[in-house]
């Protein structure tokens, strides 16, 4: 029998991971040894995190990242046509999802591997929740072009298109650009647009606020280097 890929969400930043996830995450993690990561020195550190006890000398690790060779990807799954498990894990949040984790997910299928997804956060289904917005439909649209002539038809774009289909639209930046991009969607969208910021979602820190542009004017805050959804919604 072939064994199977566990898809293990991670925390969103430093966060108690039992706090966060379920104890089936735990006990996924105990029983593997061999993992898909982006980075070893911090897929180690979670681990240990979740299970102190857990000998680190026997684990096995395949890098998934922007260096990696994609004719490698198939060979990180030999251990399930084994028979064994084998865990992927994202660098924060859900593997697969906004994740270089999807690439292993549809080998994995192509092979008739099983693929078992946990329980655990992601910051884009979170910031929909607290977002107010509509639930029913929403997309996920990643990162805004850099060029500031490019990010602005991007952004009236996507508003037109919250508007055009009632869809929420949620994006991301570099944290370090958080501020700017913040800027740039004040300057660009109309008045009463909503948008939507969720971040530091699941710390200590966590600030989830809806406001129409007119009233996010009146505001300040910084977003520097905190992690952040932005989520905008240009209402019927």
């Amino acid at each position: 029998m072939k064994g199977k890929l566990y898809l293990i969400p991670t925390t969103l930043g430093e966060t108690a991971p039992l706090e966060v996830l379920p104890i089936s995450a735990k006990k996924v993690l105990e029983m593997t040894n061999e993992f898909i990561v982006e980075n070893e020195k911090s897929a180690r550190r979670f681990i240990k995190s979740v299970s102190p006890g857990k000998s680190q000398p026997d684990l096995v690790f395949h890098l998934l990242n922007k260096f990696t060779d994609p004719s490698e990807f198939p060979s990180f799954l030999n251990s399930c046509l084994e028979g064994k498990v084998v865990g992927l894990l994202s660098e924060a949040g859900c593997p697969a999802i906004a994740d270089p984790g999807a690439d292993i997910v549809h080998i994995a299928h192509e092979k008739g591997i099983q693929v078992r997804p946990l329980v655990g956060p992601s910051s884009i289904l979170l910031a929909m929740m607290g977002s107010g917005f509509n639930g029913q439909s929403f997309a996920f649209n990643g990162y805004l072009p850099i060029d500031k002539t490019e990010r602005k038809k991007a952004i009236k774009r996507l508003e037109k298109l919250s508007f055009d289909h009632n869809q929420s639209q949620l994006f991301i930046e570099t944290p370090y650009r958080n501020n700017k991009l913040f800027d740039d969607l004040k300057a660009t969208l109309g008045a009463n647009t909503e948008v939507c910021i969720a971040c530091d979602l699941t710390l200590e820190s966590e600030y989830i606020v809806s406001k129409t542009v007119q009233e996010w004017k009146k505001e300040t805050i910084d977003l520097h280097k905190r992690p952040t959804i932005f989520v905008l919604h240009k209402h019927y």
